[in-house]
């Protein structure tokens, strides 16, 4: 028996077309309609093998998601094969998803037969060779590369939940992510999967499950914060012939990609999440609705949707309970403005993503006029946790308001990069120096991004704000879906808030004048902001600066209050947390005409310290615009009218002599 839809023997009889309720159950506590031991012990070796703990050969696991991917995860494969068939070694490599780790990558786990297995970091196709060496020949550790145990750890290897990366973490939704083999259905079962299915399907009326969820204070992770229970209560009230679910897994944020490693690493979590979420909703037909820029998250939310309907996990009848669901992925073009639910549903209709005033709202008459919820990844992934530990053990965890985790993905001047699941009501300073490590080069923090392109700039005054929806608020920010992009002192927030202007602009659908015009004039105030205008002939261009900024306030205010959807209505908060926070440095590029980050190049002024200058000539010869005159083995000076401010000079410049201010 090497799946659970092999039977065990003549007297079972699950498949697609016989389900039988006792299916998953039967899958870890053994065959529950007949009592034989074989059968009994065919299942338990299955659940031996498929957790590890069971095997003859080396078990060699490796994180392919796409930030192993792109580390080079392919190639270390590779390499590891070609080294086993060298050395006639027989070993089982099995893909796993991201662990979160993804500074780390590529993570390479080692399980020998009756030990615990041990991670292994940053491997390269060069140090294969020496990894093979020492774990499966020497049968020891490989301590240049050692990351970590999955076990309890020893003195001498600690365990991955010792370590400052995971310590403070919570892992809910993250739980299987980098463990399990992401394709494997028999895997996610013996971990655990598809038991809230069983139960919900067995035990609990539809009103029972929304009655649990909303007991559990569970909100939607994709950033309105709008509870689930609710959304799922008000589309189950709702008379209709069809009603749809959706998954929302379009995600476009700028530094954000934790649905596409969710969905990379642990699909068959979502898809069991959607059929309890249908269930109690009384919906017969889903959509999972994911940005083809994700071709490996979509690759395998295939697989999984296939497997689960081999084994009766989708379509009629689910394990002979009389509800069917079904479900289907839909692609999307990778337009921000989709990750709104109403743009969403027109998407999937074959219009134009663009939102539509509300009421009604999409619980009353959303996909083809009919009842629909839409949920992001990261809800659907909570959904199972809740109802397999129960809504008060849930709710335990977190804030009065905010209950559960939240999942983030730390970028930017950080140094663990990666994926993270922290409990709500953490601190922003503990996400930023705890797990994430501080900040890379000795360099200070400046500020968190947090919430998308259209939450807000935090700088270190509020570091200590707790991560829940209402404190977030309070500062000016929001919980969004989960981007973290952490900032030091190097950056200018001018220049951040006309970078995310400069996407929200591109991205506005364009449908209401406040966002289709008032992003596009925001966009020319940041801009005109660290322009020179040194060389201009019109001299009333100068004065268009001050002009607009004392409107910015204004203007800001006004497509808040009047832009017709969230996003619209959010696009100024990275303008308006910087006027908040960082006045000062607005001042400065206004009023002194400098920017002491040295980002924007119009307001830099280029000097060569005479004093240092050997008269090497090198600046000149890599001069484009012939801005640095002087004799060779005299110093050298630039004209300023002339240069262009491109740094090259400064870059080399082999004796530190040219100053920038």
């Amino acid at each position: 028996m090497n799946t659970f839809i092999e039977k065990c023997c003549s007297e079972c009889w699950h498949s697609p077309e016989t389900p039988c309720d006792l299916f998953v159950r039967c899958s870890t506590e053994g065959a529950l309609c007949h009592h034989h031991k074989e059968c009994e012990d065919k299942i338990k070796s299955l659940n031996r093998r498929l957790t590890y703990q069971e095997h003859e050969v080396p078990v060699i696991f490796i994180g392919m998601g796409t930030c192993g991917l792109a580390s080079g995860a392919q190639k270390v494969e590779e390499a590891i094969k070609a080294e086993l068939e060298k050395l006639n070694i027989t070993a089982q490599i099995e893909a796993t998803g991201c662990i979160g780790f993804c500074a780390k990558e590529v993570i390479v786990d080692i399980k020998l037969p009756g030990l615990d297995r041990i991670s292994y970091c940053e491997i390269t196709p060069k140090l294969v060779p020496k990894l093979i060496q020492k774990t499966l020949i020497d049968k020891e550790i490989f301590r240049e590369k050692l990351l970590g145990s999955h076990g309890k750890g020893t003195s001498e290897i600690p365990s991955l939940n010792d370590i400052p990366f995971f310590r403070s973490q919570h892992k809910i939704v993250l739980e299987h992510c980098g463990v399990i083999n992401p394709a494997s259905i028999d895997t996610y079962i013996v971990y655990g999967g598809f038991k809230a299915l069983d139960k919900v399907l067995r035990l609990m009326k539809p009103e029972e499950v929304i009655k649990e969820v909303l007991a559990s204070g569970l909100r939607g992770r994709g950033g309105g914060g709008f509870p689930t229970g609710k959304k799922w209560e008000l589309a189950f009230k709702q008379k209709s012939d069809k009603k749809y679910l959706i998954c929302n897994a379009d995600e476009g944020d700028p530094g954000a990609f934790m649905d596409r490693s969710v969905l990379e690493s642990d699909p068959f979590r979502i898809v069991e999440g959607m059929i309890v979420a249908a269930y109690a909703m009384g919906a017969t037909f889903g959509y999972i609705y994911c940005r083809a820029e994700y071709p490996l998250a979509i690759s395998r939310l295939q697989n999984t949707i296939e497997q689960c309907r081999r084994y009766g996990l989708l379509g009629d009848n689910i394990l002979n309970s009389s509800f069917s669901f079904d479900i289907k992925i839909k692609k999307g073009a990778g337009a921000f403005v989709c990750g709104e639910e109403t743009a969403l549903i027109g998407s999937i209709e074959g219009r134009r993503g663009m939102p539509k005033p509300r009421p009604p709202y999409p619980t009353d008459a959303g996909l083809y006029g009919k009842p629909t919820v839409i949920n992001n990844v990261e809800t659907f992934a909570n959904v199972t946790a809740i109802i397999n530990m129960g809504s008060e053990k849930f709710s335990s965890i977190g804030t009065a308001t905010s209950k559960g985790t939240k999942v983030f993905a730390l970028s930017g001047n950080i140094k663990n990069t990666g994926l993270v699941e922290v409990p709500m009501g953490i601190t922003l300073e503990d996400v930023v120096f705890d797990i994430g490590g501080g900040i890379p080069n000795n360099k200070q923090f400046k500020a968190v991004q947090i919430g998308g392109p259209s939450g807000g700039c935090l700088p270190e005054s509020v570091i200590t704000t707790p991560v829940d929806y209402e404190s977030l608020k309070q500062v000016g920010a929001m919980m969004g879906s989960g981007g973290f992009v952490v900032m030091d002192e190097d950056t200018c927030m001018v220049d951040v808030a006309k970078y995310f202007l400069t996407f929200i602009q591109q991205e506005s659908c364009g449908k209401c004048v406040p966002c289709r015009e008032g992003t596009k004039r925001m966009l020319e105030i940041i801009e005109r902001i660290p322009t020179s205008y040194k060389n201009t002939k019109i001299k009333t261009d100068q004065l268009q600066r001050f002009k607009g900024i004392v409107h910015l306030q204004r203007l800001a205010d006004v497509i808040r209050d009047t832009s017709l959807c969230g996003l619209g209505q959010s696009a100024p908060n990275p303008v308006l947390s910087g006027l908040r926070y960082f006045k000062d440095e607005y001042e400065e590029h206004l009023f002194e005409r400098k920017c002491h980050s040295g980002v924007c190049k119009e307001l830099l002024t280029f000097t060569i310290d005479n004093s240092v200058c050997t008269g090497c000539g090198v600046c000149i010869r890599k001069c484009s615009s012939d801005a640095i005159v002087g004799e060779k083995g005299q110093a050298h000076y630039i004209v300023d009218d002339k240069c262009i401010r491109c740094g090259m000079c400064v870059d080399s410049c082999r004796f530190e002599a040219i100053n920038v201010n």
